[in-house]
């Protein structure tokens, strides 16, 4: 069975490559200097926590990343999802570029 935070769920299903199911974090609503940004200016985040994750992939490859890893991840990675009112994103592992 698909690891996943009990709040959640969302189990992912792997077929050929690991799949994630991550929490984006929100977007900057300051600037450094304290500039207030407009709802139309902000970036989509490229970063975000791990809710859930697959078992294996049909090649028995366990994913590299844990629930509760907060991790970065291309601007246009993954699909968007809403599940209870959330927004998540559904993305292969190889779409994330780092564990911070």
């Amino acid at each position: 069975m698909a690891k996943t935070n009990s709040k959640v769920n969302i189990k992912p299903v792997a077929g050929t490559q690991n799949r994630v199911v991550v929490e984006a974090a929100a977007a900057e609503e300051k600037t450094a200097s304290g500039i207030i940004i407009p709802d139309t200016a902000k970036e989509k985040p490229q970063r975000g926590k791990v809710i859930a994750i697959s078992d294996k992939d049909d090649k028995g490859n366990k994913p590299e990343v844990q629930v509760g890893d907060t991790v970065l991840y291309g601007k246009y990675a993954g699909t968007e999802v809403q599940v209870e009112g959330k927004d998540y994103l559904i993305m292969r592992e190889s779409d994330i570029f780092a564990i911070v």
